[in-house]
């Protein structure tokens, strides 16, 4: 695989490269990429993918080959303290907890003895604690160059260091962001860079799908009203009578949200009927949205801020604006959009996401020649690439694929279990947990229950517990939600015989190795909610031109998202254990063939006990092995 990357980057091509668990890919795409020299992004999924590269691989690959090249990390703005807010927030006291105070008490010592300024080195304060929106700028609050902290800016370093140096790392989020809002810094960066490589890039379809759509909400208007309130009563008090301009904005905003009753909601536009509430009350929004416009322009001028809010509010007319302009026939292909609206509890969000977003990766891929590697353990249907080469643009670029090293066959068992209803009936989740039981104690625990909806991983929370008391079973649980992801992780692996239940999160990126995980039960085949109103839009699209939506959309994309929930389970050579897949669809219908085809090679068995052994017939391993 080193080779084949090494050649791609001599040549400035382009390869996707899916490579099995335990080929050790992160090494085989840094040692090329640290040895031929020039300046290499290397965008990564997460942001603890991103640390990890920063402080652990990419240090050690560098020592083995003795490679002089410099390494930044960059990540996007609200990863940084910043000066300005955090002062401004020291003086407004307005925080409300005594929570907060401390932390801003901690945010304040740290900001004198970091180099970086990034919060993740602040661990005593919680990476989700809302103070962090009060200390940290986003585009709209930034003052740039004019800010009386710029030299010693935390993002601006960040980016200037990012700028001088060999290797790059960001992740996909920020890459994205960059290349449709221009703000992170990852622009100036692209034009110097001879290599681009994306490790996890299975996720960059959906990604870049994020990204380069546009979406504005009513929390967004509400956020924009307080502002405007705080900024006017403090700079322009005698300017307006400011409760009363941001008033009818306020119930504007809320009465948008009201036109739909339901708690949860997501409708593309065609499926609003022409006489719902919804579309007067969004013309009233943009009236009243010009209205206070009209004021802040009076008033700009007073202060930095009030000009601040005034830009935020022509974006945000703007995008409303733009939402349901009238649509032109000719559309070219990258400018084809979904337009539809999401409803939560209190906020309404309108959407336009793009049909396709390979036109517009393409487009992006232009311009000077350089190597872009793309890699992840899941990216391919039975070593056909077409799905993911077609989604993001990729069309007859070379794709390879590198199977794992470890032996499937002896170390891993699949296991479907016999007469479980239709996943759609109503007491599926209760046959889940029934059947899962007994592997669970012949386990020891050990165990991920990874569901595809939250309301099955409460459902499942509920009933193991209860189990767990009536039985006696001792094993830890932890539920998703109940704390972060990092933090469950690390009890896990802790306790050693313990039960965690998650959904989407906890199905990629997440290495536990050795004995702590031996079962992973997976509820249902990961097909997306039929309601969704982008995968119905590209469904209809293939189906115009003749493709088979299933077959050619949902079916690949379930398959690799099921390999990413199957690879939790053998993490290294040593590792045993059983993959439960629940699902009957599996073994009844015609195309389960081809989902277990492309999973790793374990042995099979639809028999309880067989499963159970398993973990038997293990321990015998381990003793015969201690013995010799």
């Amino acid at each position: 695989m080193a080779k084949a990357v090494a050649q791609a980057i001599a040549q400035r091509q382009t390869l996707i490269a899916e490579a099995g668990t335990g080929t050790g890919k992160t090494f085989a795409y840094l040692v090329p990429a640290l040895l031929w020299g020039g300046k290499v992004i290397l965008s990564t999924g997460t942001k603890n993918l991103q640390d990890q590269l920063y402080l652990r691989d990419i240090p050690t690959v560098r020592k083995a080959l003795n490679a002089p090249v410099s390494v930044a990390l960059l990540k996007g703005r609200a990863n940084y303290v910043c000066h300005f807010h955090l002062e401004r927030t020291l003086q407004n006291g307005r925080l409300t907890s005594r929570e907060d105070v401390g932390y801003l008490r901690e945010i304040s010592r740290f900001i004198k003895t970091t180099s970086s300024g990034d919060k993740a080195e602040l661990s005593k304060v919680p990476e989700s604690a809302p103070v962090w929106n009060l200390v940290t700028s986003t585009r709209d609050t930034c003052m740039g160059a004019e800010c009386q902290y710029y030299q010693d800016c935390f993002v601006m370093k960040a980016r200037k260091e990012a700028q001088q140096a060999d290797v790059v790392v960001v992740n996909h989020h920020l890459f994205f962001a960059d290349v449709a809002l221009k703000d992170t810094g990852v622009a100036e960066l692209l034009p110097s860079a001879n290599t681009v490589i994306f490790d996890e890039a299975h996720q960059l379809p959906e990604t870049a799908t994020l990204f380069f759509g546009e979406s504005v909400s009513t929390s967004q208007v509400l956020e924009l009203c307080r502002d405007v309130l705080a900024e006017g009563l403090a700079h322009a008090r005698d300017g307006a009578e400011w409760p009363k301009v941001v008033a009818p904005v306020e119930r504007a905003a809320r009465d948008l949200r009201l036109a739909f009753p339901q708690d949860v909601v997501r409708l593309s536009l065609s499926q609003i009927a022409p006489s719902s509430a919804f579309f007067p009350a969004l013309e009233t929004l943009k009236q009243e949205l010009q209205g206070m416009i009209a004021v802040l322009e009076n008033q700009a001028e007073r202060a930095e801020t009030i000009e601040q809010c005034r830009a935020r509010a022509v974006e945000l007319s703007t995008r409303l604006e733009r939402w349901n302009a009238p649509a032109q026939d000719d559309v070219p292909p990258e400018q084809e959009r979904v337009l539809w609206v999401e409803a939560f509890s209190s906020s309404l969000q309108l959407h336009q996401t793009p049909l396709s977003i390979a036109p517009i990766f393409s487009k992006q891929r232009e311009g000077s020649p350089r190597a872009w590697i793309f890699t992840s353990a899941t990216l391919a249907v039975k070593n056909d690439f077409n799905h993911y080469a077609s989604q993001m643009g990729l069309w007859n670029e070379r794709a390879q694929s590198w199977p794992s090293p470890f032996d499937y066959g002896r170390q891993g068992l699949l296991y479907v279990p016999d007469n479980l209803p239709q996943p759609n009936s109503l007491a599926y989740t209760d046959a889940v947990i029934d059947a899962a039981l007994p592997m669970i104690e012949a386990a020891g625990g050990r165990a991920f229950l990874l569901c595809t909806t939250i309301r099955a991983v409460n459902r499942a929370a509920e009933r193991l517990r209860e189990e767990f008391g009536k039985r006696d079973l001792p094993f830890p649980l932890m539920v998703q939600g109940e704390a972060g992801r990092t933090e469950l992780l690390e009890r896990f692996r802790a306790a050693g015989n313990a039960v965690l239940i998650g959904s989407q999160s906890f199905w990629e990126g997440v290495d536990v190795r050795g004995e702590a995980l031996s079962l992973v039960i997976i509820d249902k085949l990961p097909f997306a909610p039929p309601d969704d109103p982008v995968l119905s839009a590209r469904i209809e699209a293939l189906e115009r031109k003749g493709l088979n939506g299933f077959v050619h959309h949902q079916l690949p994309e379930a398959i690799i998202n099921l390999k990413q929930g199957a690879g939790r389970l053998i993490r290294d050579e040593t590792d045993r254990g059983v993959l439960m897949i629940c699902d009957p669809r599996l073994i009844s219908k015609p195309y389960g063939r081809r989902i277990w085809q492309s999973l790793p090679p374990f042995k099979r068995t639809r028999d309880a006990a067989v499963a159970r052994a398993f973990f038997a017939d293990g321990d015998h391993d381990a003793e015969s092995l201690r013995h010799a």
